[in-house]
């Protein structure tokens, strides 16, 4: 605890890292605020009466997680950043397969990245545009949640442009918080939204599990999801390194050269190299099976069976499913991602090689079989995280507590929280005081050593 009250201190004597926290916490508590302004016309006591008659094994129950509860009460903020997301992920999707954004990304530099933040922003836009659109008829579907007196022109209109002012807005502060707070913005903001959740779940769970006379089986569970948080931490920054060394080096005066043995490094290959993008994915095509139901729903049509137990996060097909779509995304993201042929050029440039391994084909080929054989194990603990929430619930878990183990949001909670700690103990370290931890360094995103930052 000493230490602890310690480390503290040392943070707050540090001026600019103090100011990064104090404006973080600022622009945070203000898309807090916003999460809890609901719609003008909306009905929020018959809005909230629809949606905790909505089931509690509805798959929308996973986006107002992400969005902290705004999704659900119809707030300013019910798409959260979640477009802004969806317009990265585009993007970067097209920088793997269209030359024009291969180009902004790789060889513009400065001036490339920026106008890729114009497009995303644009795009962002679009997306905001079509899904609120939907959102609001998501919310026209509920009995009462519309006053009768407001115009259905007037209320669509006007909540479209808030629903993407909300969103443009959350864009700006997340990208605030990247430059002048601490850590990622626009993950700091569907963390803070995650996080918003856990209190009241895990209070649920607690009182649950008292009323129910299972105090055991509630400490079985904290023990349970420790381990199950720290394994999600080695599997984050678990690396295989391959070796590689610089070839020979002649040094001297005089023409009395002497040769010097070349500097060892490595090559890290993260066993998770695709992070959530997998999960995120196959959540999304996931989404599809809902969309459809509801549609036939409309229409008078039954969605049948298996359409219906594809909207039910716990059910058998749907957990199969999702499990085969997140180890094949991942060995799609991971492919996308890591290149042997990049890695084999640019160890040949740097005059450098992997010991035993001839220079040229046979380094991308050994790079590739290794990258191969590294993701397998990843891309099978992924898609069991990904299942876990619905694992643990057939155990007696509350659905809100359960979505904490695992899946999305216990994958972006660890991510986000070592990158942030990382970048608060550079700031330590950098005025010589100790560490977060007693030994070794935290490593997030940022702290991860890359020989391929270079190509």
């Amino acid at each position: 605890m000493n230490k602890f009250i310690e480390t503290l201190k040392n943070i707050w004597k540090i001026k600019e890292l103090r100011e990064r926290i104090l404006f973080t916490l600022l622009l945070l508590a203000v898309y807090r605020v916003g999460s809890f302004i609901v719609l003008p016309g909306v009905n929020s006591e018959a809005l909230s009466d629809a949606v905790s008659n909505r089931g509690t094994n509805d798959i929308l129950g996973l986006i107002n997680t992400f969005t902290g509860g705004a999704f659900n009460q119809a707030a300013i903020f019910a798409l959260g950043i979640m477009p802004y997301i969806t317009a990265s992920i585009i993007i970067q999707l097209l920088g793997f397969a269209v030359p024009y954004f291969q180009k902004l990304q790789q060889k513009e530099g400065e001036s490339g990245r920026k106008k890729i933040t114009q497009i995303t922003r644009i795009l962002t836009v679009f997306i905001t545009l079509v899904q609120g659109g939907g959102y609001l008829k998501y919310i026209q579907s509920m009995p009462n949640a519309i006053h009768d007196s407001l115009s259905m022109g007037v209320f669509f209109f006007s909540n479209i442009l808030i629903l993407s002012t909300g969103t443009i807005f959350a864009m700006w502060l997340g990208e605030k918080i990247t430059d002048r707070g601490i850590g990622n913005g626009v993950s700091l903001l569907i963390t803070v939204g995650i996080i918003a959740t856990l209190p009241r779940s895990f209070a649920a769970e607690v009182v649950s599990q008292f009323t129910s006379g299972g105090v055991f089986l509630l400490i079985i569970e904290l023990a349970a999801f420790f381990f199950i948080v720290m394994g999600v931490v080695l599997v984050v920054q678990g690396v295989r390194r391959i070796p590689i060394q610089f070839a020979k080096r002649m040094v001297g005066r005089g023409g009395q050269n002497m040769p010097v043995s070349g500097a060892r490094d490595y090559i890290p290959l993260k066993v998770n190299a695709s992070g959530v993008m997998p999960i995120i994915f196959a959540q999304a095509i996931m989404f599809l099976p809902v969309s459809v139901a509801q549609w036939l729903s409309a229409d008078g049509s039954s969605p049948g069976n298996f359409l219906i137990s594809l909207s039910d996060w716990k059910s058998i097909p749907y957990n199969v499913i999702f499990f085969l779509l997140v180890v094949i995304f991942t060995y799609v993201y991971t492919a996308l991602l890591v290149n042997p042929q990049q890695y084999a050029e640019y160890l040949k440039r740097q005059n450098a090689f992997i010991p035993g391994i001839k220079p040229g084909k046979m380094t991308q080929d050994f790079i590739d079989t290794l990258t191969t054989r590294v993701t397998l194990p990843g891309s099978i603990f992924l898609g069991l995280i990904s299942i876990l929430p619905a694992i643990v619930a057939v155990f007696g878990v509350n659905d809100g507590f359960a979505l904490f183990f695992g899946g999305t949001s216990l994958l972006i909670l660890v991510a986000v929280v070592l990158d942030t700690l990382q970048q608060v103990e550079s700031y330590l370290l950098m005025r010589k005081y100790d560490g977060l931890v007693k030994s070794g360094k935290i490593k997030g995103r940022s702290g991860m050593q890359t020989i391929g930052a270079g190509m």
